[in-house]
């Protein structure tokens, strides 16, 4: 055969040549006969071509044996080559080796074990060690090309296989490793696609090329770039990556640079990739600190091995994972890529098994950290790679750039919008955007986030261990943490705020809310903050469970520390930040100064308004979202964290509950507290769609009665309708309660504001001026102007809403602050059951009416004393008369106006003519006010003649008074006609003087 014609004759290299070449020999004799001579040949070394000349040194130096025949019996002739096999191995294991062999017989070594690949039976030494295991587990297995060998290997981990045989075959996988072509089945499928993709081109230094590494990384490449390898290779390289990944001993880059980890935390444990799969648990950070040379060996043997395109590579990782890809992926064909992907989408399920996430965690890893070995993001972005991040090819790294480097990079191309330029192809954004969602689970997946935030990560969330609690941890630490890792952390939260399901466990936790409520959202391809948005709407649904509802909040409270972190607002007032509020970097501040100049230019009638129409929209929204919880207004939350604590501390803080909370022990917080709190109610009073409790409780209501109000109007529309039939008794009880506030200070009820804008100051100064900044006034200017109605001297408008306010607290004592407050004794004690009972109609004034007598305390008396007062200037605010009297009024006096006490003067004179018949009840009631003004005139005598007329003009007995007072003017008139002048006349001439 033409491989042979050039070999010397009678140095026996022809029958090794034709030893080698045995399957190109076409003659039966022949062939039969070399197979014969092979056995011979590989029975005593001596008999090697040429392996005597060149190892003889080695021998002696290994002390493998004696050289000398005779010596020692034929069978133990495959020893020696065992033992320069081990001592070729070892040398490639050791940093310094003691002893080097020499690269003469190194070559004669490998070729022995190349021409021992076809047959088992001619590598002696294993041979003899391994027959009882080749009888137990490769009985039926036919010698040749490889088989037995092959078959040993995958039963190398048995219990029941011998340590002799075992670590036989390892020294030969080892070879394996050093020269490929000591794999017969390897080195013959492999033969045409090494030749095919220069996988063995001669101007590489031959043990490099030779390397079981460098042959896999190579077609592996091929395989990744779409290029055709046959499927028998792909076979061997299968058979071969998962011996690598089940033996670490079998790596020498292993051995060498993770010695010491092994030894200290992974010691006994290299059977079926346990060893490996320890030391990925050490580089991930769970069991120590490991060198960055094992941790460079370990990723590179991830990437000759790629467990990525095929998870049964990992024997570990399948065994441990058996049972939850029967369950959760039992959809995916075996073997295929995706079935990585849908453990990761199974992490932290009830699917998962605990095992199986340690293993899936510590391989992804080291996935993480090299975007190509996830081999469908190699797939589908390798053209986008190349072409935006500069990536070289699959078996080429850069030193230069940083672990996960490529993945970032992509991932900024993805989330590009057409007007930042270049964006990714429709798939590879779709597959960038699956690896983002996985990998947000565990920070460790970020290579970026774990270099940079190591430190920070130790200092603030050590005791953070549960799923998904680093990165909020992180979140929440924002503002300690150190630049580079806040960098980091600020813009993958910035790109949460755009993509929210980056987020998966949350995601997973709100899955049935938006199953129900925002599903339309989350079935864009592009979210845009959309289904953020939408859980935030929904937040206080029923069907919101607890999980989705915290996270959904962590993330509000999150955005508050940067307005880049709500992606809709970053869009819509990008530019108008910039322009207006520079500097400026937290969110709630951005929120004031946006919301100052609106206020600002609305107030001032601007032409235009400086902040943009879209940007004034989003603003509302912020604005709105903000009132739901105390710790979305920081400065507010501040302010009052001892009082929660003190006073609402069991209240939950959604719903803007602590807020309520707040609200109603107003009286007991602290000062600044107090201050805060009223400074809120003011501005919702001037824009009650601010008031989050308010729109929640009558939310049916505003859209039956008041669609079509302004929302500055809101409350408004509500009170006027509050008496309806058919209002919620929630919603009324919720108007009721903002009525009383109102009623606290005029400041409260901007719409009374308005109207008694010049009365204020002209009546009620003295109260203005007493009061102190940013205190109440605890309704002295409202009860100072209902005294100036009851005179009637104030403006019509003023006095319009002043009516009302009289005629709403007439019927609810609680809507009168000064009557409640110096009164609260007298209504424990005397209006008990009229307190307690649930629709408030007047009868605690009345009963407060009643029992005059009785009140000690002047104060409460003085306050009864106005309330008579003002009910003599109007009946209206006399509900329990003006019931009683309806029907009479409507009879008698239904031609005259109410107001200025017409319609009561009207009824006093009714009740004073004969002819007339009031209803009894009507009669009984006028009676009694009679009486209890006569009262109310002896104790609280006129202040000035205004006050003395009024009495006057409002007294049961007008006629009667008048009648007197005029019969007393004429008689004086008439004493000084008879009597003439009591002076002495003065001359003309005296005046002229």
């Amino acid at each position: 055969i033409k491989e042979c014609a050039d070999e010397p004759v009678g140095k026996g290299f022809l029958v090794s040549c034709l030893v080698d070449h045995r399957g190109n020999i076409t003659e039966y004799q022949c062939h039969q006969y070399i197979t014969k001579m092979t056995a011979i040949i590989f029975s005593d070394y001596r008999l090697i071509c040429g392996f005597m000349d060149d190892c003889k040194a080695d021998i002696n130096l290994l002390k493998c044996g004696s050289i000398r025949p005779g010596e020692k019996d034929a069978h133990s002739q495959g020893e020696v080559v065992a033992c320069l096999e081990k001592g070729l191995v070892k040398e490639a294991e050791e940093t310094d080796p003691r002893i080097q062999v020499s690269d003469q017989c190194k070559k004669a070594i490998l070729r022995v074990a190349e021409l021992s690949s076809d047959d088992f039976h001619l590598d002696r030494h294993l041979y003899f060690a391994c027959r009882d295991d080749r009888e137990r587990f490769c009985e039926n297995t036919q010698a040749g090309e490889g088989r037995v060998y092959k078959c040993l290997f995958n039963h190398k981990f048995e219990e029941s296989m011998s340590e002799k045989c075992r670590d036989a075959l390892t020294t030969r996988q080892k070879l394996i490793a050093q020269d490929y072509k000591v794999s017969y089945s390897l080195a013959k499928s492999c033969k045409s696609d090494l030749k095919k993709y220069r996988c063995n081109v001669e101007n590489l230094p031959r043990s490099r090329e030779a390397r079981l590494s460098y042959l896999l990384m190579c077609l592996e490449s091929a395989v990744h770039r779409g290029r055709q390898v046959s499927s028998e290779c792909q076979g061997e390289m299968l058979d071969y990556r998962r011996m690598l990944m089940e033996d670490f001993s079998l790596s020498p880059e292993i051995i060498l640079s993770c010695r010491g980890e092994i030894e200290h935390h992974c010691s006994g444990l290299h059977r079926k990739g346990r060893t490996l799969h320890c030391l990925m648990k050490v580089v991930r950070g769970e069991k120590g600190n490991v060198g960055l040379s094992c941790q460079q060996a370990l990723q590179t043997l991830i990437q000759e091995t790629d467990p990525g395109a095929d998870y049964r590579i990992d024997r570990a990782l399948n065994e441990a994972c058996e049972s939850v890809i029967q369950t959760a992926c039992k959809h995916i064909r075996s073997g295929d890529p995706m079935i990585l992907s849908c453990l990761m989408e199974h992490l932290y399920t009830e699917k998962m098994v605990e095992d199986c996430e340690h293993r899936l965690l510590e391989l992804q890893y080291f996935i993480s950290r090299d975007w190509k070995l996830d081999t469908v993001l190699y797939r589908k972005c390798q053209g986008d790679a190349s072409r935006l991040c500069h990536t070289h090819g699959w078996n080429e790294t850069s030193e230069l750039m940083p672990a996960g480097a490529v993945f970032s990079c992509l991932y900024r191309h993805a989330y590009r919008t057409e007007e930042q330029g270049r964006r990714l192809s429709r798939e590879c954004r779709a597959e960038v955007q699956r690896i983002l969602h996985q990998r947000a689970m565990d920070v460790k997946l970020d290579p970026a986030l774990q270099d940079k935030c190591m430190i920070d990560l130790g200092k603030w969330c050590s005791e953070k261990t549960e799923t998904g609690q680093e990165l909020e941890c992180l979140q929440d630490h924002l503002d300690d943490l150190v630049s580079d890792c806040r960098d980091v952390v600020g813009n993958l939260t910035e790109l949460e705020s755009e993509d929210i399901q980056i987020e998966a466990l949350l995601m997973r936790a709100c899955e049935p809310i938006i199953q129900t409520f925002c599903h339309e959202v989350a079935d864009n391809q592009i979210d845009s903050g959309d289904l953020m948005e939408c859980l935030i709407q929904n937040k206080h649904q029923k069907e919101m469970n607890e999980k989705c509802a915290i996270g959904v909040t962590h993330f509000q409270l999150v955005q508050m520390k940067d307005f880049r972190f709500s992606y809709k607002f970053k869009m819509a007032c990008k530019e108008d930040v910039l322009k207006l509020c520079p500097n400026i970097k937290k969110k709630v501040d951005v929120v004031i100064c946006l919301s100052t100049t609106v206020r600002n230019d609305t107030l001032q009638d601007a032409k235009e308004h400086r902040v943009s129409l879209k940007c004034r929209k989003q603003l509302r929204v912020e604005e709105l979202e903000m009132t739901e919880d105390i710790r979305l207004e920081p400065e507010l939350y501040e302010a009052c964290k001892s009082d929660i604590k003190n006073y609402c501390q069991n209240v939950p803080y959604g719903n803007a509950q602590i807020i309520e909370c707040l609200k109603e022990i107003k009286k007991q917080l602290s000062t600044r507290c107090h201050q805060k709190v009223f400074k809120l109610q003011e501005t919702e009073m001037m824009d009650p769609e601010l008031d989050y409790t308010l729109m929640r409780v009558c939310k049916q209501m505003i859209k039956r009665f008041c669609p079509e109000a302004d929302s500055k109007n809101m409350l408004q529309c509500l009170k006027q309708n509050k008496n309806s039939e058919v209002m919620d008794p929630k919603c009324k009880q919720m108007i009721t309660k903002r009525q009383i506030t109102q009623n606290t200070d005029y400041r409260l009820n901007p719409v009374l504001r308005k109207a008694c804008k010049a009365d204020i100051p002209k009546f009620c100064q003295n109260i203005l001026n007493r009061a102190k900044d940013d205190t109440e006034l605890e309704g002295q200017v409202i009860s100072c102007l209902k005294l100036k109605y009851a005179d009637q001297r104030l403006s019509p408008d003023c006095e319009d809403q002043i009516r009302v306010i009289i005629q709403e607290s007439a019927l609810d004592y609680r809507l009168d602050p000064q009557l409640q407050m110096h009164c609260s004794e007298e209504i424990s004690s005397l209006c008990a059951e009229e307190a307690a009972a649930q629709e408030q109609t007047g009868q605690v004034e009345e009963c407060l009416k009643v029992n005059l007598l009785k009140i000690k305390t002047e104060m409460c008396k003085k306050e009864v004393l106005n309330m008579l007062k003002e009910s003599k200037a109007d009946i209206f605010v006399d509900p329990v008369l003006h019931t009683a009297c309806a029907l009479d009024i409507k009879h008698h006096c239904a031609a005259i106006p109410p107001g200025r006490g017409r319609q009561m003067s009207c009824l006093m004179e009714a009740l004073e003519d004969k002819r007339v018949r009031l209803q009894p009840e009507c009669k009984k009631r006028l009676n009694d006010r009679i009486e209890m003004w006569s009262y109310a005139a002896k104790v609280a005598p006129a202040e000035g003649f205004s006050d003395l007329a009024m009495q006057v003009m409002t007294s049961p007995s007008k006629n009667y008074i008048l009648s007197v007072i005029t019969v007393g003017i004429c008689v004086l008139f008439l004493i000084g006609l008879m009597c003439g002048r009591i002076t002495k006349r003065v001359t003309r001439e005296l005046k002229d003087r």
